[in-house]
C-alpha cells in the first residue's frame, strides 16, 4: 500500500491501476446452450460439427451452428497460446471468420441463425480486441493460466519505478509544446516496448507471477498513453 506524497498524487493523477474485470462468457438461452453441448445439428439432427474445428456450419444443411463458449480466444484466432503473436496472421484470421458470421449475410435467414451470427460476430469481435493489444492480450494469458488481478487490488510497486511514473506525468502536465509531447511519447514508447519483451520472457519461462508485475506497470504506462491522447485533443 503506497503511502504519503507518493500515494497522494497518484490518486490526483488517476495513475492507480485498476482492477481487471474477468470476462464472462457471452450470455444465452438455455436452448441454446444445449445445442452447444450436443453433437447433433440444432436445425436438421444430423451429425454436427467438430467443437475445436472451424466448421461453423451444419454438414447437413448448412445451418448456422451457436458458438462454442469454451473456446478460448487464441483458439478461436488460431493462435499459439501465447504472449507473442503475428498480429498480420491475427488480422486475416478475423477477417475471415468476419466474412463467415457476420450478421448482414444472415439478414435472409431464420431467426435462430441471426441470433447465432450475433454472438459469433461479438465473440470474434472481443477475441480480436483482446489479442491485438499486447496489455490485454498479457491480463486475457495471465487469466486462462488461473492468475487474475483482482479488481480493487494495490500491487505492490518498488519506489524506483512509481518515482518514473510521476516525473513522466509532471513533463506531460508541463508539456506546451508539440515537440514535449513527441519526446514524452517516445519515453512511452520505449518503455512499453521493454515491458512488452520482459513480460514474454516471463511468459516462456512460465512465471506467472513476474509476468503479473510486469503486465501492472504496462498497466501504468497505459494509462499515462491515454492521458497523452486527451491532452492531444484541441479544447
Amino acid at each position: 500500500m503506497w503511502g504519503g506524497r507518493t500515494g497522494a498524487l497518484l490518486r490526483v493523477w488517476g495513475l492507480w491501476p485498476a482492477g481487471v474485470r474477468g470476462r464472462r462468457p457471452l450470455g444465452c438461452n438455455a436452448a441454446s446452450l444445449a445445442g452447444n453441448n450436443s453433437p447433433q445439428c440444432w436445425n436438421c439432427g444430423g451429425p454436427g460439427v467438430p467443437k475445436r474445428g472451424d466448421g461453423f456450419f451444419c454438414p447437413q444443411c448448412r445451418a448456422l451452428q451457436p458458438p462454442d463458449l469454451t473456446r478460448d480466444y487464441f483458439s478461436l484466432m488460431d493462435c499459439n497460446r501465447a504472449f507473442a503473436v503475428d498480429t498480420a496472421k491475427l488480422q486475416n484470421r478475423y477477417q475471415q471468420l468476419q466474412r463467415l458470421v457476420h450478421p448482414d449475410f444472415f439478414s435472409q435467414r431464420s431467426q435462430t441463425e441471426k441470433d447465432f451470427s450475433e454472438k459469433h460476430a461479438t465473440l470474434v469481435n472481443d477475441a480480436y480486441k483482446t489479442l491485438l493489444a499486447p496489455l490485454s492480450r498479457g491480463l486475457y494469458l495471465l487469466k486462462l493460466h488461473g492468475v487474475e488481478i483482482a479488481e480493487g487490488t494495490d500491487y505492490a510497486m518498488d519506489q524506483q519505478f512509481l518515482m518514473e511514473i510521476m516525473e513522466i506525468n509532471e513533463k506531460l502536465a508541463e508539456a506546451q509544446s508539440e515537440a514535449a509531447m513527441k519526446e514524452i511519447e517516445s519515453i512511452v514508447r520505449a518503455k512499453h516496448k521493454e515491458l512488452s519483451d520482459n513480460v514474454s520472457k516471463a511468459f516462456e519461462q512460465d512465471d506467472f507471477e513476474k509476468a503479473k508485475e510486469i503486465l501492472t506497470k504496462m498497466r501504468y504506462f497505459s494509462n499515462v498513453e491515454e492521458k497523452i491522447k486527451l491532452k492531444k485533443i484541441p479544447l
